[in-house]
């Protein structure tokens, strides 16, 4: 791979002026024979409406300001300022770049002058975002306002004087949860004199961590309240991307009535947006006997898993892990029987170029033209390998120049993000491959590119990291690369899905019961629990604190309710799965990074190759019980990639509508999933060297899933044959999981599924997709309600991709552990077909489910 444009631009001190972005973009076009790009939009610059300074705002914090070329706000930071500072609650909703971190300085800092005793907290939810604001609040030098950083990095030492003598502490939820609100008696004077809670980016807090962080800030609102000088407690500031509904997500996170201020008055450069689909790659033979050339993965390298384990009738796609340990799809099917292939046994298998090489490309292009540019990978192994590839291009060009790309993702140690975030901002790199950990508000002035190596998952992402160009007001370039994936596909030749279009609202539930009970059990452990507090928790907390009881969590007094064992609850906010685990060095000690708790069993299992600034390490020894996995320096030809096995069972039907030979469910489902082998494929080709076995300990997850059901004469009178059922059912699966991001506020790495022929459960032909969070995330229930819609864009999806027996791009998944065998793309437009011919069009009615639950063999679908 070498840069296309390959000179020496932006090489050594400064950089060379960038090209505008509809030139830049006409020369990376020319890359390949066929254009890869499916579609331009252009999004005008806009004029800035300015606003007068509030007349409460002090003299000396306007100075400071202006010293940053601040001469005045934007009308919509003065609108939320002023309603802060008058005490309301409010959220400022508004594009990426759009200042909003005045709108909360203000009154804020304000405040702080005014009363030398008062405090604010300020809530990020990454510690980049965290460190970021804490250099510009910093940078302004204001007198008495001592602002710190307290979280998981801050050594010990400073965490006494942070506490005693910050009054504008930095920090994230997770330090909320674990360490101020536990000790809130040490935090009593902090919070006493708390004016202002400031929770930025907003709109991530989503899903199961959403909900879990809407309890922990109403704990912090109940010691505020214990501890406060003011019945009201302190006035809550939110920022957050554009999104839908953002005054209702904002309420329902705080358990306040909240204000949203949505109109952007601030200035904009013109974006040009390219929606770029990499080029087919020449066919290739493949046998019954498997594939003697494996292409590799077009994003990531996930997990995948083995049907040894699975019925011979069903397929799974489970979660596994991703870069934020949020679970990820992978696949469990049989192999195909060699009489489905053509005579001779073999079969010309033709993909798409990998979206990671053609971003790694595309990087060093743009780097090599000197534009400043960050490339945003789905998962920490993309990241690595993107940076790696555009790396060595970039150095067979240029010797050197190389040094101006890396990657950037969490489980960095501490003092490498912060190197990496300032070689950024300081333009020492010219080129940063990185997960989402930089989608946020990160101030990152002078980028002129951003490439988005496949869809994010929302619109409010995709919009989020294209911001991340541009800031300074010049124009600007962005690129969305789709994977080789039934969505991506979709989106990249249906712009108006992306353009045009209002961002997702932000989905989370505080009552659900998964995440209320832990967290009164946290709220009792830091004081007994009164009536009121109940009232403050809202709907199931009674209901949660009885079930706590009578499990003997909680013993019930007069006074309340109280903790009774010696240790605190231990309770993940972020669904990881456990404590992080270290990877260190066996030779050295030397500790590399941290992993998740939830990704250990998939990215660091004995055997596994990990990558951390280009350089590989492999596994020795995984120690789940110690938190540590260690690793030596070795650069193998191969890559690693999990696979685990998953078995569903259904627990109880909340809701389901009969619609003849189809039945729609809504429901609690049972999954367990084990990671129990590896694969090790050639780095060069993707074939596979050979499965290895990994001896791993089962997770069991309970969560909410929607599925439907079909009578076996309905696929019959469709022309589905018996033996098609389930390469038929586990298509649809795939492409189901894969066009539910369209519907829902999630990406395919919250979801899984599984399709049988036979599910014991339903007694009838099967497929399930369901949350990959204990107690469901909302992305079912949205599944269940908008099923016509999202089941015929995913038929469409199917029907309209132009290859003849399915490919990635409509109902093959890169993690189906078993070269997605048996698949069927005819009899998937088939099954879809009888499924929409009889569900209603229209929303379906919420019917509770049987008496008898948890039997799920309803009329519909027998």
């Amino acid at each position: 791979m070498t840069p296309a444009a390959a000179v020496p631009a932006g090489h050594g001190p400064g950089r060379a002026p960038a090209a505008a972005p509809a030139e830049l973009l006409r020369r990376l076009r020319t890359r390949h024979a066929v254009d890869p790009v499916t579609h331009v939009e252009r999004v005008p610059a806009r004029a800035g409406t300015p606003a007068s300074w509030p007349e409460w705002v002090p003299e000396e914090l306007r100075a400071a300001l202006g010293r940053r070329g601040v001469v005045a706000p934007w009308r919509h930071q003065a609108e939320a300022a002023e309603l802060a500072y008058a005490g309301r609650h409010v959220v400022v909703a508004t594009g990426t770049a759009s200042g909003k971190s005045l709108a909360y300085q203000l009154p804020a800092l304000a405040t702080l002058l005014a009363d030398p005793r008062a405090t604010v907290l300020y809530l990020a939810p990454t510690k980049a975002l965290a460190a970021d604001q804490l250099r510009a609040v910093a940078g302004l030098e204001l007198d008495g306002v001592r602002p710190a950083c307290h979280d998981g990095d801050t050594p010990r030492a400073e965490r006494d004087w942070i506490r005693q003598h910050s009054r504008f502490v930095l920090t994230n939820p997770d330090m909320l949860h674990h360490g101020i609100l536990p000790g809130h008696a040490h935090w009593s004077g902090f919070l006493r004199r708390l004016a202002y809670v400031i929770v930025d980016e907003c709109h991530t807090y989503r899903g199961v961590f959403g909900s879990h962080v809407a309890h922990v800030l109403r704990r912090l609102r109940r010691q505020c309240a214990k501890y406060g000088r003011t019945p009201g407690g302190p006035t809550f500031v939110l920022a957050s991307a554009t999104s839908g509904d953002p005054a209702t997500a904002a309420g329902r996170l705080t358990g306040l009535p909240v204000t949203a201020v949505t109109e952007d008055a601030s200035p904009r450069g013109g974006v040009t947006f390219a929606l770029w689909e990499p080029p087919l790659l020449p066919a290739e033979p493949t046998t019954s006997a498997g594939p003697s050339s494996v292409p590799p993965p077009s994003s990531a390298p996930s997990a995948v898993s083995s049907s040894t384990s699975a019925p011979a009738s069903s397929s799974t796609s489970a979660p596994a892990s991703s870069s934020t340990s949020v679970p990820a799809s992978s696949s469990v099917s049989v192999p195909a029987s060699p009489s489905a292939l053509p005579p001779g046994g073999a079969d010309l298998t033709q993909v798409r170029r990998s979206a990671l090489r053609e971003t790694a490309d595309l990087l060093a292009d743009t780097v090599a033209a000197g534009v400043r540019t960050l490339a945003f990978v789905r998962s920490r192994k993309g990241a690595e390998v993107v940076a790696t590839a555009a790396r060595r291009a970039l150095d067979e060009a240029v010797p050197g120049l190389g040094g101006r790309v890396a990657a950037y993702r969490a489980g960095y140690l501490r003092e490498e993000r912060r190197e990496l975030e300032r070689a950024l901002l300081h333009g020492d790199l010219l080129g940063l491959a990185s997960t989402n950990a930089l989608e946020l508000g990160v101030d990152l002035v002078g980028l002129d590119a951003v490439l988005i190596c496949g869809w994010p998952g929302t619109r409010a992402s995709l919009w989020q990291q294209a911001g991340r160009a541009g800031r300074s007001g010049d124009e600007a370039l962005a690129v969305l690369v789709a994977r080789d994936d039934p969505l991506d596909t979709y989106l990249v030749h249906h712009p108006e899905a992306l353009f045009g279009r209002p961002v997702e609202a932000t989905v989370l539930d505080p009552a659900n019961p998964y995440v209320l009970a832990p967290q009164l059990a946290c709220a009792a452990a830091e004081a007994p629990l009164t009536p009121p507090d109940l009232e403050l928790f809202g709907e199931g907390a009674k209901e949660a604190v009885d079930e706590l009881v009578a499990a003997g969590a909680l013993r019930q007094r007069p006074t309340g309710w109280y903790w009774r064992h010696r240790e605190r609850p231990e309770v993940d906010l972020r669904g990881e799965g456990g404590a992080p685990v270290c990877v260190v060095e066996a030779s050295t000690g030397r500790l590399l990074g941290t992993v998740d708790g939830g990704s250990a069993h998939f990215l660091i299992h004995p055997g596994a190759v990990y990558l951390h600034q280009g350089v590989s390490y492999v596994v020795d020894q995984l120690d789940l019980a110690d938190g540590c996995a260690l690793v030596h320096a070795e650069e193998p030809d191969w890559s690693t990639h999990a696979r685990d096995v998953t078995s569903l069972s259904v627990v109880s039907v909340r809701s389901y509508v009969d619609a003849g030979p189809v039945g729609l469910f809504l429901g609690e489902v049972d999954v367990t999933s084990q990671v129990v082998s590896y694969q090790r494929r050639r780095i060069a080709s993707g074939e596979v060297i050979d499965t290895r076995p990994l001896d791993l300990p089962a997770r069991e997850l309970r969560t909410v899933a929607v599925w439907f059901t079909l009578s076996p004469q309905s696929l019959a009178l469709a022309g589905v044959e018996p033996a098609d059922v389930p390469g038929a059912l586990h298509a649809a699966e795939h492409a189901a999981i894969g066009l539910l991001p369209l519907m829902a506020t999630c990406d395919r790495w919250d979801i899984g599924g599984l399709s049988t022929a036979l599910h014991p459960d339903t007694e009838a032909p099967t497929v399930f997709v369901y949350d990959g969070h204990p107690g469901g995330a909302g992305f079912a229930e949205r599944a269940y309600r908008t099923a016509a819609e999202w089941l015929r864009a995913t038929r469409d999806a199917i029907a309209e991709c132009g290859c003849e027996a399915g490919c990635p791009s409509c109902v093959q998944s890169p993690k189906c552990g078993n070269g997605n065998n048996p698949l069927s793309k005819p009899d998937a437009v088939r099954v879809l077909d009888v499924v929409l011919a009889n569900l209603p069009s229209d929303r379906p009615p919420q019917q509770p489910g049987p008496a008898d639950a948890p039997d799920a063999r309803l009329e519909g679908g027998r």
